[in-house]
């Protein structure tokens, strides 16, 4: 494998693996507060749902760039992979990293505001979409992050 190839492969790499990593994370903080809430209210599992998966997308945002960034800009899946040059390569592996490191950050704390989000919902349950929409204000900066990844790639010329 060339060497450009290699560095823009590790730039989309990175990027799924810090999104899965801040996501895993993320839904883990919230899945426990959710636990603790239904093992005692097993009927407030609807209310908590959203909040629990809501750190999740960041992981899909990774995916997301990393389908983008190996299947349709570098045509890993075709016959004829294009030559990169180790510049082309650095430049789609820093296109990927304002999703790798905003969705690993975002989704960390993302899941910290959704479990305090838990236990709002456990007390109020009418206040639960408040909660989101705290949960919700932390995605903006990961759907930035999605953003610029995105428009960055599509401007590299291979």
């Amino acid at each position: 494998m060339e060497l450009g190839l290699a560095i823009a492969l590790s730039g989309a790499a990175m990027a799924v693996f810090c999104c899965g990593i801040g996501s895993s994370v993320g839904v883990g903080l919230v899945g426990q507060a959710a636990n603790g809430v239904l093992s005692e209210e097993p009927d407030k599992f609807g209310n908590m749902l959203l909040l629990v998966a809501l750190p999740g997308t960041q992981g899909v945002y990774g995916f997301v760039v990393g389908f983008w960034a190996s299947i349709i800009k570098l045509n890993l899946l075709g016959k004829a992979i294009p030559p990169l040059t180790p510049l082309q390569g650095l430049q789609i592996f820093a296109a990927c990293l304002p999703i790798a490191i905003s969705g690993l950050i975002s989704a960390i704390y993302q899941g910290k505001v959704c479990a305090a989000g838990i236990a709002v919902a456990a007390k109020q349950p009418q206040a639960s979409m408040r909660a989101l929409i705290y949960g919700g204000l932390v995605e903006t900066y990961a759907i930035l992050g999605l953003v610029i990844t995105l428009l960055l790639l599509n401007g590299i010329k291979i």
